[in-house]
């Protein structure tokens, strides 16, 4: 029989790690609200559960997963109320099974956001993560089934000093992390793990992907037209078998089911994404990363800006001697006294955290970058 010290031991450091994993993974979206809300929005659209009409609460949604993540996982870990605790978690890493799984078999969302952009995970490794998870709640849950049996500390009518310190540090570090978000929402995030944090050399960025880049092959879906045989075949194999493409061939490309799969990472960075076009598609990124000084004013809801703010920003950024002054969006007619360029809304939303949203270089380096309603305080 296993030695009863060794036993609590053990149940409670499986207790401290997950109670961790939760809290970890609470703060990093918390820190980051609305990039989590952009990832919640990718859920909704039409790609994915096509639910759009709820993509304007989307916010609403992130925080109400982060604040169950974090209360739930540091109620865990001062063993408050266990029995609610664990039937909340498990009942939330069912949730989260049931999103990264889907994403994951139909491959819509590639990446969860279950730790923000300070760690990626692929939709499989999202999966694998909530079901271990889920699998050591289960097992607290049958450890702890005799403790779970008793009245929780809450509802307890003599709570010792002990108990109502547990629910002092709980309050306390409620307050922390409301702070921590509104700051996120309100402003820019307290913690910036994007790629884009202020210090970032794009240009340094652009020539590491450049030297070292990811390689891509198609994958093209024929089928014979005599048999009825599906093969996947890659670029190079098609054009070297000239049976697949010659004259009176019976293989036919299958339309809408080519895939392009990678065969070789390079430098990972996000600022593979940055790329600014005017609007009649002319590349300008690298006048842009090779200027001395620029300023860029970025909207990825442009319908959304208000005219007076707009106003007030293009004003400002005129008057700083910059020698590149562009306004950045998905729509050609969003600035009025700047001039427009346009960029993917996606890679928009990685770098601009509110609407519209200021970034400022010198020879393509982030030296400041702030909502548009505090750049012009």
């Amino acid at each position: 029989m296993l030695n009863p010290k060794l036993f609590n031991m053990i149940k409670g450091l499986l207790r401290l790690v997950i109670a961790v994993i939760f809290i970890l993974s609470g703060f990093v979206k918390a820190v980051d609200l609305v990039g989590f809300s952009f990832k919640m929005e990718e859920y909704f659209s039409p790609a994915v559960f096509n639910m759009p009409f709820l993509e304007k609460f989307a916010l609403l949604f992130s925080i109400i997963v982060v604040v169950l993540e974090l209360l739930l996982g540091f109620m865990l870990l001062l063993k408050l109320r266990l029995k609610f605790t664990l039937s909340a978690l498990i009942a939330l890493c069912i949730f989260f099974g049931f999103l990264t799984f889907y994403s994951a078999y139909f491959n819509v969302v590639t990446d969860c956001g279950c730790f923000g952009d300070a760690i990626k995970f692929t939709p499989w490794e999202s999966f694998i993560k909530d079901i271990v998870l889920l699998v050591g709640l289960i097992i607290l849950f049958i450890l702890y089934r005799k403790e779970l049996k008793k009245k929780d500390d809450y509802s307890s009518t003599t709570k010792d000093s002990f108990n109502k310190f547990k629910y002092i540090l709980l309050g306390i570090f409620s307050l922390g992390m409301i702070f921590i978000m509104a700051q996120g929402i309100m402003h820019e995030p307290l913690i910036d793990f994007r790629d884009y944090k202020i210090g970032t050399d794009l240009k340094g960025e652009k020539e590491k992907i450049n030297k070292n880049p990811s390689e891509y092959k198609t994958f093209y879906s024929l089928k014979n037209q005599k048999t009825g045989e599906v093969l996947k075949v890659n670029q190079d194999d098609y054009i070297k078998e000239t049976k697949y493409w010659e004259e009176g061939s019976p293989w036919k490309i299958e339309e809408g089911k080519n895939e392009s799969v990678l065969v070789k990472e390079g430098y990972k960075s996000e600022i593979v994404k940055f790329k600014i076009e005017d609007p009649t598609g002319m590349d300008v990124t690298d006048e842009v990363i090779n200027a001395p000084k620029a300023i860029l004013v970025f909207s990825y809801h442009p319908k959304d800006i208000s005219p007076e703010l707009l106003k007030q920003v293009e004003t400002k950024v005129k008057n700083q001697g910059a020698n590149v002054v562009y306004g950045v969006s998905t729509d050609p007619n969003t600035f009025k006294t700047i001039k427009n360029m346009m960029m993917d809304g996606t890679a928009i939303k990685t770098i601009a955290r509110s609407n519209p949203f200021v970034l400022i270089l010198q020879n393509g380096k982030i030296v400041d970058k702030q909502p548009a309603k505090d750049y012009i305080k």
